[in-house]
């Protein structure tokens, strides 16, 4: 007999786990409070690591489709100063496919192919059985039982508190995003200092980054160090005020530069929020998580990754456990998660800490450290 099994979130983390379970033949619910795939923008590029994000797109047997999607020459990264003097200019080679850019929405319908995902289910909470399993609550007053429920719903998950009482803290950074459509034709400057991949500038406690996406577009980042409410002054919503407060902030930077805030369209808020590095739980027969709702941390590159392999793990694990075992392959999973995650949200707390940081040298020595040239 077949487990009942449900997957609550459709990001990389939760398509993954369905995407393999289904490989093996075994069903799976997928509940996503997203009315549909396009309700909302799936978000910028993510670069998939050989051993993390590739891996787990092999054990649903996607890999060759995600190569020919992705865009390996969004690996490359200009970093100037706040001059404009270029600081490092690395290109990867033609062989190079460490580490291809691929967009969220690009990957996202990657994933779901086949899937059967019931759209527009906000699940209000979770409650584990008292002999197992776990009944999901919906926001119409509607419940269903199953033997296993994963929490792959991201920073602010509805399943977390199932397990553990802990909740994201912010980490004293924000992030500001907006973006520019169309840019080789609207902006060719901007787009040939943006190059094919990824541009960053470094400051006293804030940065700049822009990254292209496929399609003409790219997106800007103003990142900086700032008291959670340091808007309470400022309309969010009035983007000419956002961009004069930002420009104030980023005072004194190269005109080409500060060109990529003043030519930006809406702006989005994004302070950061993390969870504590080695956060775990005492384990719960019906209920685990994964990605971002057991593990949030900054986002240098590993969450997605991350998020994409466990998906993938639990899947084999639970497709290869036999009769009775499926606790104790939720249960392994879970270590070996907690292992490997706690050992990325260490890198990932540091790494932030040297990318907005008081000196500007950190984030070039610490890119010299992971790329050198």
């Amino acid at each position: 007999m077949r487990h009942r099994i449900a997957v609550i979130g459709s990001g990389p983390g939760g398509l993954a786990f369905a995407r393999v379970l289904h490989r093996h033949g075994h069903p799976v619910t997928v509940l996503e409070r997203d009315p549909s795939p396009d309700a909302r923008p799936p978000g910028g590029m993510l670069d998939l690591h050989e051993g993390l994000g590739q891996l787990a797109l092999d054990k649903a047997g996607l890999l060759t489709e995600f190569r020919a999607l992705s865009r390996p020459e969004g690996q490359a990264m200009r970093i100037l100063d706040t001059d404009g003097t270029v600081l490092r200019d690395w290109r990867p080679g033609p062989d190079d496919l460490a580490n291809p850019e691929i967009d969220r929405g690009q990957l996202r319908d990657l994933l779901l192919g086949p899937l059967d995902v019931r759209w527009g289910r906000s699940v209000t909470r979770v409650v584990p059985g008292a002999g197992g399993g776990a009944a999901v609550h919906f926001a119409d007053g509607r419940q269903e039982t199953f033997d296993l429920v994963v929490g792959a719903d991201g920073a602010w998950s509805r399943t977390r508190p199932a397990l553990s009482p802990v909740t994201p803290h912010y980490t004293g950074v924000t992030y500001v995003e907006t973006a520019l459509d169309d840019v080789d034709t609207r902006h060719p400057d901007l787009a040939r200092l943006v190059g094919d991949g990824s541009l960053a500038v470094y400051g006293v406690n804030r940065s700049l980054v822009a990254q292209r996406n496929s399609g003409g577009h790219v997106r800007v980042y103003a990142k900086f160090r700032t008291p959670l409410d340091w808007h309470a002054d400022l309309d969010l919503a009035d983007a000419e005020a956002v961009r004069s407060r930002l420009l104030t902030l980023f005072d004194g930077w190269a005109a080409p530069v500060l060109d990529l805030l003043r030519r930006g369209s809406a702006f989005v808020h994004r302070p950061l929020y993390v969870l504590p590095v080695s956060h775990t739980w005492t384990h719960v027969p019906g209920v685990t998580l994964l990605g971002d709702a057991a593990h949030l941390m900054p986002p240098l590159g590993a969450g997605a990754n991350l998020a994409l392999l466990e998906g993938a793990e639990l899947a084999e694990s639970i497709a290869a456990a036999g009769p009775g075992e499926l606790d104790e392959a939720v249960r392994a999973f879970e270590e070996r998660m907690w292992e490997r995650a706690g050992r990325w949200a260490k890198i990932t707390a540091a790494g932030l800490e040297r990318l907005v940081s008081p000196d500007p040298a950190e984030a070039l020595a610490l890119f010299d450290h992971v790329q050198p040239s």
